[in-house]
């Protein structure tokens, strides 16, 4: 790793913590513990305000923010790839801020980085999910966001309907269809339902909480222990 390349992720990775000391960043970019003190007082020196020191931990003085100039070519391209495998899967307000998220981040590269970015070789034909399932996601996940009950009419794959109150706890995309993972009160467990057999759906007034054996961890665990 450049020089250059390690005094910048040295900030990042002091950045994403309240404190990190000297041994744990020598371990993350497997250099030694002198030179994270050398970096560290160069990155000082040239006025990034880390704060702290050598042996008790270092940490980044509020209000301090990276451009976002300082993408490489590499990272600049698998952000173009993650938005244009991600945006047609993706409920339309969702689709929409990744698109315009990704222009303001490529208007501020340099011109080869950007051009670079802009001609990568990786495109994602728009065979997600139809108008009406985009639709239905964008309330699933803002159910989920504000912990609203929902209720639903849904159609099973052998076309029984059926009425249910549940908690939504999270979508999952299978490469083909979304899911909405869930605790069913009307049927007081877990129950996973595709989004494109929701025949109906209604946001309730009433709010939730995770209780004990009803969170997504909960479920996640009892998949992993049924293997």
């Amino acid at each position: 790793m450049r020089r250059a390349d390690r005094l910048f992720q040295i900030v990042q990775l002091i950045r994403g913590r309240r404190l990190s000391t000297a041994a744990w960043l020598a371990g993350r970019l497997e250099v030694s513990v002198r030179s994270v003190y050398r970096d560290v007082a160069d990155l000082q020196a040239q006025g990034v305000p880390i704060e702290g020191e050598a042996g008790v931990g270092y940490r980044l003085g509020k209000g301090y923010e990276l451009p976002p100039l300082m993408f490489s070519t590499d990272e600049a391209r698998s952000l173009v790839a993650a938005v244009r495998l991600a945006a047609p899967r993706l409920d339309g307000e969702l689709a929409a801020s990744a698109e315009t998220a990704l222009s303001k981040i490529l208007a501020v590269l340099p011109a080869t980085a950007r051009a670079a970015a802009e001609s990568l070789s990786l495109h994602a034909p728009d065979v997600g999910p139809d108008e009406a399932t985009r639709a239905r996601l964008a309330l699933l996940r803002q159910a989920t966001e504000a912990r609203r009950k929902l209720h639903l009419h849904y159609r099973a794959l052998d076309e029984a309907v059926s009425e249910r109150t549940v908690r939504p706890l999270g979508c999952f995309f299978w490469g083909q269809v979304w899911t909405l993972a869930a605790w069913c009160e009307s049927r007081n467990d877990f129950r996973s339902f595709r989004v494109d057999r929701i025949d109906e759906l209604s946001v309730l007034d009433e709010a939730f909480r995770d209780e004990p054996g009803k969170a997504l961890a909960d479920m996640r665990r009892r998949h992993e222990a049924q293997g």
